[in-house]
């Protein structure tokens, strides 16, 4: 892509970044009785951080009073980010169901974009706010599987707190990470970002190990950790703060939107699962919307 701009490059990650983030629901499904939540959370973002400061060491050195100076930023943001976002859909995951998960994510990108115009003064005009309305449309699309009747009958279950969680935290995790500045680039802000997740994880990890009947480390899990670092973790977070900062918060917000649809397909070739006519009719809503927000 180094023929495009910038801007270019960060709309073509809108349709990149639910790829690699779709990763993480399958890791999430192969998890329960493998390895518990936290432990998950706190290896992910450990190898993660691994990756980063690699890539990124001379940088933080070089900036060390820097991150020193800015470390209770980079300690909320890693709560934020790694903490609420990884260990709790995982928690959520083991007492709810995979429709009221994506129901209530689908919320963040619509509490994105208002918060992001109210305090981020981000421009935001009525043609991107039918984008919006209709990427919203074409994700419960999805996840009803076409059958709007079932908003009537859905049942909440305790695990849809832990998601609601979730979803709040990656809202101001995403206006925080617009509204802070910072002189780090991404790589290194990010390699920061996860050591403070990890420090926040490690306590809750350190107490599922000693109460819970799974090991805090296993090959299995591991391996599983190693995947959700590298492809959800390094590779999707990189590019999500890539356009955080050439799109701004409510236009970077609707890459959310494509994951169900992408899931799919991702079932579909990973698992073996069917595609059916909800998902091409859900899709067919979302592209257009996704279009709307992101248009010149």
């Amino acid at each position: 892509m180094a023929f495009l701009s910038r801007t270019q490059r960060a709309v073509a990650l809108v349709f990149v970044v639910p790829i690699l983030w779709g990763f993480n629901f399958l890791i999430a499904r192969s998890a329960p009785g493998v390895i518990a939540p936290h432990a998950l959370a706190g290896e992910r973002w450990l190898f993660a951080c691994v990756l980063f400061c690699a890539v990124a060491w001379r940088e933080l050195w070089a900036q060390r009073r820097v991150v020193l100076a800015d470390w209770r930023h980079m300690l909320v943001l890693g709560a934020l980010g790694m903490w609420i976002c990884g260990a709790w859909v995982y928690i959520a995951g083991q007492s709810t169901n995979a429709t009221n998960m994506a129901l209530i994510y689908a919320i963040s990108p619509v509490m994105i974009a208002v918060i992001s115009r109210v305090w981020l003064k981000e421009p935001f005009n009525a043609v991107q706010g039918c984008g919006v309305a209709l990427a919203l449309a074409g994700v419960v699309h999805v996840v009803l599987k076409g059958r709007w009747a079932q908003l009537a009958h859905l049942q909440w279950e305790p695990g849809d707190l832990w998601m609601l969680g979730a979803m709040i935290s990656w809202t101001f995790f995403t206006i925080l990470l617009r509204r802070w500045s910072t002189p780090l680039t991404d790589l290194a802000r990010l390699g920061v970002m996860s050591f403070a997740g990890v420090l926040v994880i490690l306590p809750f990890a350190a107490w599922e190990a000693a109460t819970g009947p799974l090991p805090m480390w296993s090959v299995h899990g591991v391996l599983l950790a190693l995947a959700a670092a590298v492809l959800p973790g390094f590779a999707a977070y990189l590019g999500y703060t890539f356009m955080l900062r050439q799109l701004g918060a409510a236009r970077a917000g609707v890459v959310l939107y494509l994951g169900p649809p992408y899931a799919a397909v991702m079932a579909w070739l990973i698992l073996g699962e069917p595609i059916h006519v909800y998902h091409v009719v859900g899709l067919a809503l979302i592209l257009p919307g996704i279009w709307l927000v992101n248009r010149r």
